[in-house]
């Protein structure tokens, strides 16, 4: 399953407020950044998930967010650092981009 342009077009017009915002596509999906570090990525299924890191991963789990989580050919599971977008935030780009300020500052 691949990312469509109208997906792509919503997560640019979401997070339009980050300075200096660059999109790629990767792996069926894409990750959005700001200047040359990566914040968020958006799922080939059209998911927004937030790179999380400590007490800010704390945060997104308090907002009902959920860590990415796969399952590698042995069959345990492994997480990464992501945490989907809360769908409160998805409907409001002021509040998903000061969500987003608030990832990159973790990531600082």
């Amino acid at each position: 399953m691949s990312l469509s342009e109208g997906d792509m077009s919503f997560a640019r017009e979401l997070f339009h407020d980050i300075p200096d915002l660059s999109t790629r596509r990767m792996f069926g999906g894409m990750g959005l950044y700001c200047g040359p570090t990566i914040f968020a990525l958006q799922l080939s299924d059209g998911r927004l998930m937030l790179k999380a890191k400590g007490v800010f991963a704390n945060r997104m789990q308090q907002l009902g967010g959920e860590e990415w989580t796969y399952a590698r050919k042995d069959g345990k599971l492994s997480s990464m650092p992501y945490w989907t977008l809360p769908d409160a935030y998805l409907d409001d780009p002021q509040d998903a981009c000061a969500l987003a300020r608030e990832a990159l500052d973790a990531l600082a």
